[in-house]
């Protein structure tokens, strides 16, 4: 097993990190935030890993401590969530299959001594879509602290995404994603991974942040975990990922509007439904409307 051989740093363009992804299924972007952030952010974390009991199941790992909803458990998760250089991957790789991403997940980890190696898996079994042809998710693991060989860094299968998460025995051999805290490990929900054994004396730290595409049902059910009391005072575009915004054409409405109209309570009178579509159904739209009009409104042409 190799100690992650491919990164891709922030000094690389976008393109060449894009590609890399789409390549090896997994990208390293080192120094994407700044290390005194991360410090922050773990310690704004700290009382809730104390508080949080250990797993339950031998997938998420009974030595290991696991907790959402971290937009609302530190102010500096969102710049995170919204790093432009992680934005632009995410919409790389999914863009082709959705009018607009979503937040999947922000779920904060903790790896104790003890700790099992994890169960490889793909996190695109979650849907049971169709497989090799569509990603549905990129991954991003944040370390809060060091991830090493020995503290059961993220373990991955190079180039086991797409077609290849049809084979039974990936190609590759596994690499070990060691990383600092400041560096962000993206991969994508087709590739296989999993956390690795924690064969140290201290805890290892992560968050791990997603995306999908904006039509599938998230990981985390975002809208009981920022509900529009609360997500309301979010910025607009880290509201939108979280949910309040329309997938067009009309998903995720809330009687037939953009639920982001709740920010400002719910309307006590009836509101009428507006379309929402993508701009080619608009023109298909319009086109069918003149022709009906042309026509009479019964399908004859007007005299």
């Amino acid at each position: 097993m190799m100690t992650n051989p491919l990164p891709a740093t922030v000094g690389e363009t976008s393109s060449s990190a894009v590609q890399t992804l789409k390549d090896e299924g997994y990208a390293v972007l080192r120094s994407a935030v700044p290390a005194d952030l991360i410090a922050t952010i773990d310690r704004d974390l700290d009382p809730r890993y104390a508080a949080t009991p250990f797993c339950e199941g031998g997938f998420y790992g009974e030595r290991t401590k696991r907790f959402g909803r971290l937009l609302i458990r530190s102010p500096h998760v969102g710049e995170l969530a919204m790093n432009p250089a992680i934005l632009a991957l995410a919409e790389a790789a999914l863009g082709d299959w959705c009018d607009r991403i979503q937040l999947n997940l922000a779920q904060a980890i903790e790896l104790h001594p003890g700790a099992l190696p994890q169960f490889p898996h793909r996190d695109q079994d979650m849907w049971q879509g169709t497989l090799g042809e569509v990603e549905y998710l990129v991954n991003v693991m944040w370390p809060l602290t060091p991830f090493t060989a020995d503290n059961g860094a993220t373990i991955i299968w190079p180039r086991s995404h797409g077609l290849e998460a049809l084979v039974e025995e990936p190609a590759e051999k596994p690499i070990i994603a060691e990383a600092a805290p400041g560096d962000a490990i993206v991969f994508l929900g087709s590739t296989l991974h999993g956390a690795g054994g924690n064969n140290s004396p201290a805890v290892r730290r992560g968050i791990i942040i997603s995306y999908c595409l904006g039509w599938l049902k998230p990981y985390e059910n975002q809208w009981l975990a920022y509900p529009p009391d609360i997500a309301k005072d979010f910025p607009p575009e880290l509201a939108a990922l979280t949910g309040y915004v329309q997938h067009r054409p009309n998903l995720g409405n809330f009687e037939g509007q953009c639920p982001s109209i709740l920010f400002r309570g719910y309307p006590p009178d009836p509101i009428a439904a507006v379309d929402a579509l993508r701009p080619d159904q608009e023109a298909l739209l319009a086109d069918y409307i003149g022709d009906q009009r042309s026509a009479g409104g019964d399908g004859t042409l007007a005299a």
